[in-house]
């Protein structure tokens, strides 16, 4: 787990609900159990200061920073589809993109990787299919100036068929088999009386590795997945066990967001 990509997960999973702000010295403590150093958080936070995530804000514990609008509004989304709250239904129609062309290779290659996480799939280079419009299709657009038209459409065939050529379901799903056994592994290892900040850790690497689904599993509905789909398994794993361990990990959080910054601790450039 690098320092942004912790960064995230900790703003996402406890800090959101707690303000979304934090100082310095207290994202240098909370992810000390994860074994990131100060100077790499330092570093990763300058960058998410640059890319728009996060700005500066004055604490009563010292310098911090808080989550942006954007940042906010990509950890609500994120949330929603991490515990998810509602079970996922499709009304047979695919919401259909046609992105006209990004000339700009990062450009282009951006908007992809944006447009996969919030669940679409290409057909061609430039129509784009998810089960259901993404409420976070007009930001992803507008922060690369590209525009789409869009349609809906129902199949004229198998739509099950056609979510398995859109997308890797066969990888995904070994992906969440694999996830699963690794993660019976992390929290079995964790004693039943495990001090606060390693059931932190231990639920933080949890959330990480579910986190990366994210940017692999559309969130497809039943009807288009195949029979018997390990990501349900899965999910059922993680909800139980996230649930048990956030006690623990959030005593471990409020006890550091509320310790006084220690004069060495520097704010880093933004």
């Amino acid at each position: 787990m690098n320092a942004r990509a912790a960064l995230f997960d900790l703003y996402g999973d406890h800090l959101r609900s707690r303000g979304g702000r934090a100082s310095v010295a207290a994202l240098v403590r909370l992810l000390a159990p994860l074994d990131i150093a100060g100077p790499a958080v330092r570093t990763a936070v300058s960058r998410m200061v640059r890319q728009g995530w996060l700005a500066p804000a004055r604490l009563p514990q010292g310098p911090g920073y808080e989550a942006t609008a954007k940042c906010v509004r990509r950890l609500d989304e994120t949330a929603m589809r991490i515990y998810r709250v509602e079970t996922i239904t499709w009304n047979g129609r695919w919401h259909i993109l046609v992105v006209e062309p990004v000339r700009e290779r990062p450009r282009r290659e951006r908007l992809r990787a944006d447009l996969a996480f919030i669940g679409y799939a290409p057909l061609t280079e430039s129509t784009w299919i998810g089960p259901r419009p993404s409420p976070e299709l007009d930001g992803v657009l507008a922060a690369e100036g590209a525009r789409a038209d869009r349609f809906e459409a129902a199949l004229d065939g198998d739509p099950a068929a056609l979510a398995a050529r859109a997308w890797d379901l066969g990888g995904v799903g070994a992906a969440y088999e694999e996830w699963l056994s690794r993660a019976v592994d992390l929290v079995g290892g964790l004693p039943a009386d495990a001090s606060d900040d390693r059931a932190f850790a231990t639920r933080s690497r949890l959330v990480h590795g579910w986190r990366n689904f994210l940017f692999r599993d559309p969130g497809l509905p039943a009807d288009l997945l195949p029979p018997g789909w390990p990501g349900e398994k899965a999910r059922a794993y993680f909800e139980r066990e996230a649930a048990r361990l956030l006690p623990a990990a959030a005593a471990f959080v409020d006890r550091h967001l509320t310790l006084t910054e220690p004069q060495e601790a520097k704010e880093p450039a933004s």
